[in-house]
């Protein structure tokens, strides 16, 4: 590969392309336009206005690579090392969960209730749990700049990585991270308590796309017997924890709504709002007590 010519951006990309339809890849146009701007260092512009633009053996053998990793099945975000989510680029690692686009619900779900917080008290304090790549806490503190939060998991490599992403969009002073099997080792409280925890029933796991579950960590997938078990703990827990005005917003799978409502309301919590996402299914439950 290090003797090939340089080759042009346009005929590039439409070679990564036929590869990943000739695979059957989800989405061959986008992923092969991702794939391709991102090793070659070029953008959709030059594209359009320079097709026949010289890209270099080094970029041809690294999108080679790439493209040959998505047709194994691996996320193009995973091969890219990062993945948008609120306007932040955010860096994924191993063990932190690809952040979707269906989870910026939760954060136009308690953005009303935190603005207001923090107009009140001046400040408002967040506890992120099973925070990942810190997606949910770094998303709310990049439009409250009063606000403080707490990224809250078990995995070091995924903590490592939240704080990463929290230097990297000049967020270090307000987020702090936390090692700690939910609220074992948390101490303080908190206006808004937000999760995205697992919630797929331990024997559906193997029924996921391959992408989800040959690459998404199962730490962050599997919520038990019945994909419940993250919400008894954090409702069981959570009011130590709470402000006495505070909320609780979950995510959940989508035929979930009833039985998390259920759990919550045992623990002596009213429903403060439900919230669905771009595709219309049930995505997001915010309680207080």
């Amino acid at each position: 590969m290090a003797d090939h010519p340089p080759e042009a951006l346009g005929p590039l990309l439409r070679a990564a392309r036929a590869r990943l339809e000739a695979a059957a890849v989800d989405s061959p146009e986008l992923d092969a336009r991702l794939i391709v701007e991102h090793f070659s260092g070029t953008t959709r512009t030059q594209a359009i206005a320079d097709p026949m633009r010289p890209v270099d053996a080094v970029a041809i053998a690294a999108i080679d690579a790439a493209l040959k990793r998505r047709i194994s099945c691996e996320p193009v975000h995973r091969i890219l090392g990062y993945r948008e989510f609120y306007g932040l680029r955010l860096s994924l690692s191993p063990e932190t969960l690809e952040p979707r686009p269906d989870t910026e619900t939760l954060i136009e779900a308690v953005l009303p209730f935190a603005r207001a917080t923090a107009a009140r008290e001046g400040v408002c304090r967040i506890l992120d749990l099973g925070t990942g790549t810190g997606a949910i806490a770094l998303a709310l503190l990049s439009v409250l700049p009063e606000a403080t939060a707490t990224g809250v998991d078990l995995s070091e490599d995924a903590l490592a990585t939240a704080s990463r992403n929290a230097e990297q969009l000049g967020f270090a002073s307000r987020f702090k991270t936390l090692r700690s099997d939910w609220f074992a080792k948390v101490s303080g409280r908190y206006h808004v308590i937000a999760a995205n925890p697992p919630y797929i029933p331990s024997r559906d796991i193997e029924n996921l796309q391959d992408e989800v579950r040959d690459f998404d960590p199962p730490l962050a997938l599997d919520g038990g017997v019945d994909g419940l078990g993250p919400y008894r703990i954090i409702a069981a827990d959570a009011a130590g924890f709470l402000e006495a005005e505070g909320r609780i917003a979950v995510e959940f799978g989508h035929t979930q709504r009833s039985e998390v409502t259920a759990i919550f309301s045992g623990a002596g919590y009213r429903l403060a709002g439900a919230f669905s996402d771009l595709g219309g299914n049930d995505r997001v439950l915010v309680f207080e007590l």
